[in-house]
């Protein structure tokens, strides 16, 4: 397994949106360290919408987190769509790549993230997935864990052993999202420190905070449209405090403010992690085999 910090990010980083580019293009803020596009929309963009992406590609590092591969999905994968991704990344010198742990297609996308089954069936049709996209990229994947709606059906396994397993299965890395932590554990009861416990810290590449809505019912739906709320900063906190300070970034996918208000939030991941940085981590140290 490649190790997380041979991926050169570092730092708080910033997931780029359309609508951010006039500002970015007048300079990017110092406390910017890294960016996040999802391929899907960029891939194929020429005119200047491409020349303003490929001048802040050239100056700044980038990292690819993915929509659409399905990588839990029934149907094939899209190795078209597998080698168009792998010359974007070329082109662009992207560090990482990474998807959700999720399906959203089988014989047609579905434009939407849905929970693979809880089963020893799936962990082993997600490996070989994931193994059969990093022989395609020629480069190492890491998986997000991901908020969900409904429990799966058939489930031999909790989703913390499901993450897991899978995981080791196809010994590829976590993008920790820690805002997705907190939706699932309000939307299906269970603690959230105890699963983050339970994660391979050694495994974490980079993280995610984000904010999300509340639905009429209360149930959390995780749109990325809101400010970051304090229980979600607080798992922040102690992911940092447990595994050590791993890079981490901002998403903001809907009602986006003016690039200023964003840096609040990104300043705020650059204060916990000067904060926990020479704290001892918590948790108990794993030998990975390089």
């Amino acid at each position: 397994m490649t190790l997380p910090n041979a991926f050169g990010i570092a730092g708080a980083g910033l997931g780029l949106r359309r609508a951010l580019l006039p500002a970015l293009q007048a300079g990017v803020p110092e406390c910017i360290d890294f960016f996040e596009v999802s391929p899907e929309n960029w891939i194929g963009v020429g005119g200047n919408l491409g020349k303003q992406f490929r001048s802040l590609s050239e100056r700044h590092r980038f990292v690819a987190h993915g929509l659409s591969l399905s990588v839990g999905g029934p149907a094939p994968l899209d190795t078209v769509f597998l080698r168009a991704l792998k010359q974007f990344l070329n082109e662009h010198n992207f560090a990482l790549y990474t998807e959700h742990l999720s399906f959203c297609s089988d014989e047609a996308y579905f434009y939407d993230l849905y929970p693979i089954p809880f089963t020893y069936e799936a962990v082993r049709h997600v490996a070989g997935r994931v193994k059969q996209t990093q022989d395609i990229l020629e480069r190492p994947i890491a998986l997000e864990n991901a908020s969900f709606y409904v429990q799966p059906p058939q489930a031999e396994m909790d989703e913390l052993s499901f993450i897991n397993a899978v995981l080791g299965e196809a010994d590829c890395l976590l993008h920790l999202d820690v805002n997705n932590i907190y939706v699932n554990s309000v939307n299906h009861g269970y603690d959230p420190v105890a699963f983050l416990h339970g994660l391979p810290g050694e495994r974490i590449v980079y993280g995610h905070v984000a904010g999300h809505d509340i639905g009429p019912s209360g149930l959390i739906i995780d749109t990325h449209g809101q400010n970051t709320i304090d229980p979600v900063w607080s798992l922040l906190a102690e992911a940092y405090q447990y595994f050590g300070v791993f890079p981490t970034l901002l998403e903001r996918d809907s009602h986006i403010p003016p690039l200023a208000e964003l840096l609040v939030e990104v300043r705020h991941i650059a204060v916990l992690q000067q904060h926990y940085r020479f704290r001892p981590k918590l948790s108990p140290t794993v030998e990975v085999a390089a």
